[in-house]
């Protein structure tokens, strides 16, 4: 499943069961948080941050930043959508701004939530089962689906699909069928670049996982053909040249994970990039990447953070916090960079079943500020004014 190894899914799990049967189960309020000073020429009004909750309980979140008061806003949502039954739903995967709406991802909930940008105020829902990650093209959002149940099961018989989303009437038009657990997405020259994943299918055995990335053209939106790449995708990112950034998340046994670079006209990986990879947020050709590599042998995690140009395809820095506070960062789980003043934002997951954080760092990587968040904080997009 998406970033859990299967020890962490099993702990969600049992703390689900038995959180439920407590009468003293947390609920998040909706509060203000003063962090930083007033910021009002960086071109964007704020930024919203994704909790994804815990699976199970329906506790995915919608944060807000405003940079015109430096406030941090915690569970918006349930605020401004006080009637809207289960709030935001289960476990909340991608989010996106597309013309005036706000689009969330919501995974276990099968639906993609429509909202008002500007107020987040709710609109409608796309219904998408087992949906992960979105983007947008002329009009349409493209949206990855595993299509089948949330299962791990290396006889999975259902493929994965991309569904075509006309966003003046929410209505899906089409679906192109893909690989196995399809996860990210990207749209560049007329095509969409699928990762599958074969998630649900490579636990406990390696040769069960996807390897490659499907290419689909945009005018028919058939598959025309498979990039092999490397077991178990999960992001994919095109650059300013078009070419595209592919991480894999190994199998985290033996297999590491890595970058891996997809040559746009060769269409064929050209050069491995010998950095783990969980993800990354692309700023000009600087490539800011975290990694948070689990492994069944060590029963840990390495925790790794790199700048990779993609220009040149070398390291940079394989610590961009430089004033050592990533040592407060129990478990890395997104990240953004504001194009302007090149703040850096990482969140942090502390122990998936509690309330994480958000890290501010300045562009040389010193810790400006930090802010509790919902459960799992993971997602970003920045609101530009007007």
């Amino acid at each position: 499943m998406k970033k859990y190894p299967l020890y962490f899914i099993a702990l969600l799990c049992l703390f689900w069961m038995v959180s439920s049967c407590r009468k003293d189960i947390e609920v998040f309020i909706n509060e203000d948080t003063v962090v930083d000073t007033v910021i009002v020429d960086n071109g964007f009004s704020g930024f919203y941050l994704l909790n994804e909750g815990n699976m199970g309980s329906n506790k995915s979140t919608l944060d807000y930043f405003d940079y015109s008061t430096g406030t941090y806003r915690r569970n918006i949502y349930a605020a401004i959508n006080p009637t809207v039954p289960k709030e935001l739903g289960d476990v909340g995967n991608d989010m996106a701004i597309y013309g005036s709406r706000l689009y969330a991802v919501i995974n276990a909930s099968n639906k993609v939530e429509v909202m008002d940008a500007a107020t987040a105020k709710r609109i409608g829902q796309i219904e998408i089962p087992n949906c992960r990650y979105i983007k947008f093209d002329k009009g349409f959002a493209y949206v990855t689906s595993y299509a089948g149940p949330i299962e791990i099961n290396p006889d999975y018989k259902q493929k994965g699909f991309v569904a075509k989303v006309d966003t003046a009437t929410l209505a899906v038009v089409a679906k192109c069928i893909v690989g196995y657990q399809p996860d990210g997405l990207e749209i560049t020259d007329g095509k969409i670049y699928v990762a599958n994943s074969g998630g649900y299918m490579g636990a406990g055995n390696t040769n069960k996982y996807e390897r490659t990335v499907s290419v689909i053209d945009l005018a028919t939106f058939k598959e025309e053909k498979r990039i092999d790449v490397a077991f178990n995708l999960h992001h994919i990112k095109a650059d300013k040249r078009g070419d595209l950034w592919v991480t894999s998340r190994g199998d985290y046994k033996q297999l590491p994970s890595r970058l891996y670079f997809i040559d746009k006209d060769l269409q064929k990986v050209t050069d491995t990039l010998p950095v783990a990879a969980s993800n990354y947020f692309l700023d000009g050709d600087s490539l800011y990447i975290y990694s948070s590599e689990w492994s069944y042998i060590t029963y840990s995690n390495v925790i790794t953070y790199c700048i990779v140009n993609t220009s040149t395809r070398e390291v940079v820095t394989r610590s961009f916090i430089t004033d050592g506070t990533d040592n407060e960062i129990e478990i890395p789980y997104g990240i953004m960079v504001n194009p302007v003043t090149k703040d850096i934002y990482v969140t942090d997951a502390g122990n998936y079943v509690s309330p994480g954080a958000l890290y501010c760092f300045s562009k040389e990587g010193k810790k400006k500020w930090a802010v509790r968040t919902g459960d799992i904080p993971a997602h970003f997009t920045l609101l530009s004014k007007g």
